[in-house]
């Protein structure tokens, strides 16, 4: 990379536990000559979180602000719990005005989830499922897949994922691409912070979660007939959830096949995405075509901000 770029932390929600990890994320950001802005937010604590409410949509905010320098990027410091509390106040109308079209890339996942629905849902903005500060760029062993998908992504106007994994059934769709972390994804049905997609390919991941509250979740989302809207459900990684002796054989795979059974449009499984150390980067709101058979699968994305 030549381009140095600026980079500005926000922190809405849970506060970073492990100050080693933001620090070999800042280093690894200033050797690289990317000047790095908000760092002071890692240090705020307040409860559980990385500041008050209002601290950490505040950070959010001013990024509408026409009198500040935009920058390329704004990366969230990680996840946890929080960002769902600060929905209410956020300046929508003003971040629409100030970041539509503009070359800004916001990034992150897991409860940034929330943000990144709110903001396609209220404001029309397209944003980065990807890497955080304290689990990927902070992790001790930097993940260089990860890093170089995160430059590719945010800074060519079009990309190609694919996966191997030999899928049940042919695939051939497009629509919207969006989605996220399942359990803050499910927590904003019935909201004015979901977004009313249709025609869309969903994708999900979660942590930590057994099979049977994945599987309640993502009937959740069929009943309350999201599902239906859409043309492919696309999951990612559910690591951390095992099964125990009284499911009986209802693992994460059983689930899948259960899934495939009731909602009524394809499953495509094995996108590189989610709480893992390999992780792709994907753009919230994209045009996506989505081709899937017995060798694996093809994710055509275009229509999404780039860096200048």
């Amino acid at each position: 990379m030549t381009v140095h770029r600026t980079i500005e932390l926000i922190a809405p929600s849970g506060y970073p536990h492990d100050p080693e990890a933001v620090h070999r994320a800042l280093q690894r950001f200033h050797a690289q000559g990317h000047r790095v802005e908000g760092a002071e937010v890692t240090k705020r604590r307040y409860q559980r979180f990385a500041g008050t409410d209002g601290e950490r949509a505040a950070d959010l905010n001013r990024l509408a602000d026409p009198a500040r320098a935009l920058p390329d990027i704004v990366l969230a410091v990680r996840g946890g719990y929080g960002a769902a509390r600060i929905l209410h106040g956020l300046d929508y109308e003003g971040l629409q005005r100030r970041l539509t079209d503009q070359p800004v890339a916001l990034v992150g996942h897991s409860d940034f989830t929330a943000i990144q629905l709110a903001l396609l849902a209220r404001a029309g903005v397209k944003t980065f499922g990807g890497p955080m500060i304290t689990s990927d760029f902070g992790a001790e062993e930097l993940s260089e897949f990860t890093m170089q998908h995160f430059w590719s992504a945010l800074t060519r106007p079009t990309m190609t994922v694919t996966g191997n994994t030999p899928q049940a059934h042919a695939v051939n769709v497009s629509g919207m691409l969006w989605g996220g972390n399942l359990a803050v994804l499910t927590s904003l049905i019935g909201t004015p912070y979901m977004p009313p997609v249709q025609g869309g390919i969903l994708f999900l991941e979660d942590v930590n979660e057994q099979p049977f509250r994945v599987e309640r979740m993502i009937y959740q989302l069929h009943l309350s007939g999201i599902l239906a809207q859409q043309q492919a459900l696309v999951l990612g990684d559910f690591s951390g959830g095992k099964a125990y002796d009284y499911d009986n054989g209802y693992d994460l795979h059983a689930m899948i096949e259960q899934v495939r059974s009731v909602i009524g449009i394809p499953v495509v499984t094995g996108l590189q995405f989610g709480h893992v150390r390999n992780m792709l980067t994907l753009p919230v709101g994209a045009d996506a075509h989505l081709v899937a058979d017995a060798h694996g699968f093809k994710l055509n994305l275009s229509g999404y901000p780039t860096l200048a």
